[in-house]
Order: C-alpha cells, then structure tokens, then sequence
C-alpha cells in the first residue's frame, strides 16, 4: 500500500507515483513492471494498479479499478497516556494495525515523560509518521489520525461527547469483555501511564461518563494495553465480523 491522492482516478487511468513514496517504491522494495499495488490518500479512496514502469524515480502504474471504503463505525478512539521512550511509537504502531481510527497523546498526571517545546513537537511529528508507516503496511484505506496533545480536561471532553467512554483500569468491577458496545457513533478510551490513573482523573473521568473497565487478569504495560484493549473491542463489533 502506497500514499497518494487516488481520488480522481479512475479504470484505464496512468499515475505515477513519484517522491520518496515513489523512490522508496521502486528503489528500496524494488517493485518491478507486472506487480500490482494499492494506492490510497487515506482517507477510503483506493485505486489497485499495476506497475508498467519503475526507475530510481519512481512508479508509473495502470489504474485497474477504483474502490470507494466506507469510514469502519463504531470508530475507536484511544486517549493513549504518553510512555517513555520508543514505547511510544510501539504502542502507536501496533494500535494502527489492529485497527484504531484516532490518537489522543494525553498528559497524565502520573506520565514521567512532559511533551514541551521543540522536544514535544518532534515526538508528534514521529508518532504521527509511525501511524502513517504502520497504517500503509497494514493496508488500511483509512489512515488513523493523531490528534494534538490533551491535557486531562480535554481528555474529560473528549469523553463527554463519546457513544461510550470507557477508561482502563486494574481495580474497576466490570471487564472489558462485558460492556455493552454501540455499534455506530465512537468508542473512547482511556490508557493511563505506568503508574496508572490517578484518583482525581478517574473521578473526572466517571463524571462524564466514562466506563471504568478491567482488561484482564494481568496488568499490561501502557505501550501494549491499548493494543489488547482495542483488539478485544472491535472483535466485538461488525469491523471484524462482517
């Protein structure tokens, strides 16, 4: 899967596929004349091709067909507490791959890690590429969004106007696989720091709404919580069992 602005492409059309998407395509995957590939803009518009010409360039690709990919419902946003280090990026990889459609880096109280400066807009700029990258390798004709930081009050607001909010935590009497899921509108949830929820946001949290929930009888790491958590979601829902 590559990234592009397949929107006005139709059957019988030639695109090429030029810049480092390009390049990449044909000098580091070295995809050659007679292969097919899918380029999407990310945002459900697919065209599936095949390659009648690669240099160091680029691609120039037949357009076989277009595909129009309605936005998946219920949509599953994730408020992902920031983790240190790479853990970050791991955690937004993996949650694009299974399916997640937004992130919401959120500045717990308890987060060891503080996006500030120069420093702050770096790390977005990467977790936004590591969504991008992951959702191209999964094939997604939908690419997740990674919203702007939110401190805890726009974290709280973001769950006030959910479908269902739901907030991961060890102590909470209901698990995940139990809560009642809507099966159109959107799915917020909450995965707090290492050292978990604070009291003062959980009660905020609950005050609009949110859901406490169990995952498990384990406690996960943060990177890997949303990821289990997400997993567990859609495999309830008509994203995964059409």
């Amino acid at each position: 899967m590559f990234h592009t602005d397949p929107v006005t492409l139709r059957a019988s059309d030639a695109v090429v596929l030029a810049g480092d998407e390009g390049r990449h395509a044909a000098v580091v995957r070295r995809i050659r004349p007679g292969e097919r590939v899918d380029l999407t803009d990310g945002a459900g518009h697919l065209a599936r091709c095949v390659v009648v010409g690669a240099d160091r360039n680029g691609l120039t690709c037949d357009v076989q067909d277009r595909v129009d990919v309605a936005e998946p419902a219920p949509r599953l946003v994730v408020l992902q507490a920031l983790p240190k280090g790479e853990r970050g990026e791991t955690a937004v990889e993996t949650m694009t791959e299974v399916g997640v459609d937004e992130i919401v880096p959120w500045s717990a109280s308890r987060c060891m890690v503080r996006w500030k400066g120069e420093r702050g807009e770096k790390a977005l700029r990467k977790w936004r590429s590591t969504a991008r990258e992951a959702a191209k390798q999964s094939r997604r004709a939908w690419f997740p969004k990674v919203a702007d930081p939110a401190a805890t009050p726009a974290a709280a607001d973001r769950l006030a106007t959910a479908t269902r909010g739901l907030v991961l935590h060890e102590e909470a009497e209901t698990a995940l696989g139990d809560v009642e899921l809507p099966a159109h509108g959107e799915i917020v949830m909450v995965v707090g720091p290492e050292g978990g929820v604070a009291p003062e946001e959980l009660e905020a949290f609950r005050a609009v709404g949110a859901e406490p929930v169990r995952l498990g009888p384990t406690v996960l790491r943060t990177s890997t919580a949303g990821t289990v958590a997400a997993g567990i979601i859609l495999s309830r829902t008509a994203r995964w069992n059409p």
